[in-house]
Formats: C-alpha cells, sequence, structure tokens
C-alpha cells in the first residue's frame, strides 16, 4: 500500500527570515504519468497530495532530455549550449564555476545534495554537504555524430528489453540506490529541529529510470490497464533521419507488443513506487515542524519516451521526452490546488529559487522567474519553453522550442546528403505530436518565426551551435581543469 501523507499540519518558522528550499529531482520521469496531472490509471497518492497543497505547472520542460545536460544546466542556470555539457560524459565546468547552490551557500544557505546529481567526482558547486550514495563517474567529454548512410542491420532489439520483468527491490539497482537515498534525506530532514539558518536541499532519486525491474506488488495493480502507445501505419518510416538513426543505435527495431506493454505496465508501477519514497521524504520535513516555511519542489531531469514514437528512454524532442513534471508548493505564500497551463522550463525554475532566496542571479543566466505568476495567475507570461539535444546516437544535434499551442523542432544539418529537417505540431489539436505540419505552405510563418525565437532564445543559429558541438566533443578535455 503507498505511502500516504498529509500535507496541510501547521508548522513553526525558522527563525531566519528565508525559506527553506527543498527540491527532489527524480530521474526520466514522463509528465504524463501523474494522477494529478490527469492520468486516469497511475496511483501517485504523495505527489497529488502535494499538488493539492501547491501549484502544478502541466506544460513543464526539461532544458535537454539527458541527465548530464540537463543537470549542469539547473546547477548552472543556463542552456546546455551555453554550458558546453553535451552529453554524459561531458564537458563539466571548473568547480567554481557561478552555481546556484553556490549563491545560496553565499547566502547563508545550508546546501545540501543528497543522491544523484551526475557531477564529475571532482565537482560539487557549492553544495557544502554531500549526504547518501552519489553516481559520479569521471568524463573525457568525447562523443561522436552518427553516419545515417552507415548504420548496421539490427538483428535483434536491444538487451535493455530483458530487463522488463518483475523481480523484488534487490534486483534493481536504482531502487537499492533510491532507498539509501530516502534514509539519507529523512535523516537529515529528522535532526534539523532547532536549526539556525534555512536549507536549500537537492534530494536525486533514480527512478523511475530503467531498468524496469519492480516487485510484483508494484505491477499487478497496472497489468492490462495501461493503454499501448498509438503508431499510425507508415509513421516510423517517415520519422526525421535523428529518430531513424536513434531507433538503429538503441536497437529499438522489432520490438514485441507484449514486451511494449509490459513495460509500460512496470513503468507505471516504478512510479508508484517511487511516489512512496517521495511521501516518507515529506512527511520527515511534516515531523520537524518545517513544511510551512519550506519551498518544496518537485520535478524531473527529462521523461521518457515509453514505446511513444517507435522510441524508448529519451533523447527526442517529444513532449514524452522533454515534458517534466513540475509542483511548486509553499503554504505560507501560496494557496494549493492550483494549476498553470502556459510553458516554462527548469531554467525557469533556477531563477525562481534565487529570488525566493533573496539573491541576485548572474546577468548571462537564462530563463525568467516564476514567482510574479505564482503570486498571480494572471500575471503576464512568456509562455515558452526551450530544450536542446546534442548527444549519443543522433545524426545531428536536436533544437526544440513551445510557444503557445505550437512546437517547433529544428534537425541541425547532419551532412550534405542530410539537410536540417524540421517538426512542427499543433497541440491544441494533436497532443500526440502525430501529425508533422512543417511541409505545409501554410505554416511557413509560423515555423520562420518560430526559428527566429529559438536563434535568440539561446543566442546562437543551431547551425553554429552544432559545429562548436562537434569540435569540443571530438576532442574531449581535461576533467581535472
Amino acid at each position: 500500500m503507498a505511502h500516504r501523507i498529509g500535507l496541510a499540519a501547521p508548522s513553526s518558522p525558522a527563525s531566519s527570515g528565508k525559506p527553506n528550499i527543498l527540491v527532489i529531482m527524480s530521474d526520466e520521469y514522463n509528465g504524463d504519468i501523474l494522477s494529478a496531472a490527469g492520468n486516469p490509471v497511475v496511483k501517485t497518492p504523495n505527489l497529488d497530495a502535494l499538488a493539492r497543497n501547491g501549484v502544478l505547472f502541466e506544460n513543464a520542460y526539461c532544458n535537454s532530455p539527458l541527465c548530464v545536460p540537463s543537470r549542469l544546466s539547473f546547477t548552472s542556470g543556463k542552456y546546455i549550449s551555453r554550458t558546453g555539457a553535451w552529453n554524459n560524459s561531458s564537458w563539466l565546468p571548473s568547480d567554481d564555476y557561478p552555481s546556484l547552490p553556490r549563491l545560496l551557500d553565499e547566502a547563508g544557505y545550508e546546501t545540501v545534495l543528497c543522491g544523484k546529481m551526475h557531477y564529475d567526482t571532482t565537482r560539487r558547486y557549492g553544495f557544502e554537504k554531500d549526504i547518501g550514495p552519489g553516481n559520479e563517474s569521471n568524463k573525457d567529454g568525447k562523443d561522436r555524430r552518427c553516419n545515417p548512410a552507415k548504420l548496421d542491420e539490427v538483428k535483434r532489439y536491444s538487451k535493455r528489453f530483458d530487463e522488463f520483468r518483475v523481480g523484488n527491490e534487490e534486483d534493481n539497482g536504482g531502487m537499492r540506490f533510491d532507498k539509501r537515498v530516502t534514509r539519507a534525506a529523512t535523516r537529515y530532514l529528522e535532526n534539523r529541529k532547532g536549526a539556525d539558518k534555512p536549507f536549500f536541499m537537492l534530494v536525486g532519486f533514480l527512478a523511475p529510470h530503467y531498468p524496469l525491474i519492480i516487485p510484483e506488488q508494484y505491477w499487478k495493480p497496472y497489468e492490462g490497464k495501461v493503454p499501448m502507445p498509438e503508431i499510425p501505419e507508415g509513421y516510423l518510416e517517415a520519422l526525421p533521419t535523428n529518430y531513424q538513426v536513434m531507433r538503429n543505435m538503441f536497437k529499438l527495431e522489432g520490438v514485441p507488443d507484449d514486451l511494449v506493454k509490459k513495460g509500460r505496465e512496470l513503468y507505471y508501477g516504478y512510479v508508484t513506487w517511487h511516489d512512496k519514497q517521495v511521501g516518507k521524504v515529506l512527511d520527515a520535513l511534516r515531523k520537524n515542524d518545517e513544511l510551512n516555511n519550506t519551498v518544496i519542489i518537485y520535478t524531473s531531469d527529462h521523461g521518457e519516451n515509453m514505446g511513444e514514437h517507435g522510441l524508448w528512454w529519451k533523447n527526442s524532442g517529444y513532449d514524452s521526452s522533454t515534458r517534466v513534471p513540475l509542483i511548486i508548493s509553499w503554504p505560507e505564500r501560496w494557496r494549493g490546488d492550483q494549476r498553470r497551463l502556459e510553458a516554462c522550463s527548469l531554467v525557469d525554475v533556477v531563477q525562481t529559487i534565487a529570488e525566493l532566496a533573496g539573491v541576485e542571479p548572474p546577468s548571462d543566466w537564462d530563463g525568467d522567474s516564476l514567482v510574479d505568476w505564482l503570486d498571480n495567475p494572471q500575471a503576464p507570461w512568456k509562455d515558452m519553453a526551450v530544450s536542446q539535444y546534442y548527444a549519443h546516437c543522433i545524426a545531428s544535434g536536436i533544437n526544440m522550442i513551445r510557444m503557445g499551442k505550437y512546437k517547433y523542432v529544428y534537425h541541425n544539418t547532419a551532412d550534405a546528403d542530410h539537410p536540417a529537417e524540421e517538426e512542427l505540431y499543433d497541440l491544441s489539436t494533436d497532443p500526440q505530436e502525430l501529425n508533422n505540419l512543417a511541409g505545409l505552405p501554410q505554416y511557413k510563418q509560423i515555423k520562420e518565426d518560430m526559428f527566429a525565437a529559438l536563434v535568440e532564445e539561446v543566442g546562437e543559429n543551431p547551425e553554429v551551435t552544432e559545429m562548436r558541438c562537434r569540435e569540443e566533443i571530438a576532442v574531449g578535455y581535461n576533467r581535472n581543469v
């Protein structure tokens, strides 16, 4: 049975005038798989309770659908094309880089990292306390582009699908990791009573990231209840070159329907398991009487395709990969059970944290604070989000911009034989992103306007970004710098 908490308990304010800030970041969590967001199948009682006492952002996006780039963007307050964090073994800025945790540390916060943030072993970016397990690795920064004209024949789908199965918690390294994260986070929160300074704590979970090995008690409630992805006849053959390459490199061709079905059911069950861990962390905060003086932010580094568009894992510009859950709660300031429908992204969350903490962010940070919009649902908001993918298993970089009801995706030029490709979707009539409008002449001006907005927002033509990225990933970097 899921662990449930009540989030409306009264609390005493901290001695400091600043609120505590608790960020809970999951990994590979598709923003659709949340009961509070309208999913009728999944059970997420603790996240639902948080949403009832907070503001749910229904169209929040990560700034890169991959772990390290997304997390470095969140740490630095910048788009990945401005940090050089291209991939999971990417170049990382030096440890003294102006970062969100460092700014809060200098402002008098106790800065605490608990769990996954995917930094290099030599970097903490201003987190003064490092508790619980970590998953850092030494990185060389090297990568390569795939040649779409030289793809290997896929004789069998990926062995990753062999780990779509029922098992116990000890069979799943992610679950073992997350139980340690939960224990460390709850211990820290329970022992903080009477502390003389506010905390900024980031709790990084691995769930619901692959492998999808979960106990039967979490899978069984979803058996036969999770709908299959909609893939029209001929759709996969018409995918942009990057996704054709991705399907080949990840060995996603020929995956049996029963494995797709089982994987989606297991993913739902893993989400419910993860929700229980979140509940334990929030329960520890409630017991410490600091709930109402704590800004709680729940989100994920990126989504999970779950077989949508013939893709698994993340790495794409589709909503299944780029749209993430985002709930912000602070009972002392904002009434609960609110929703915001316009688009925003995680760099906006970084700006929001800085404003709530009373710190002035560097002038070159991206994003805009959500605070005015949180205070007043009628406040003007840009209704825009950008996400970039420049990592592995692609022929060229992928650039996504969401503005209002439209989403535009620009795939950079791969080579002379594979020019740039475009996608355009009207999400108000095509939320599954199955009808690409980019080739229709009546949408030419919308495409041009959105491309111009993309260039203006990131400060560079994506074709220039592509060349810069290729130069950097070919060379790698010295991680000790």
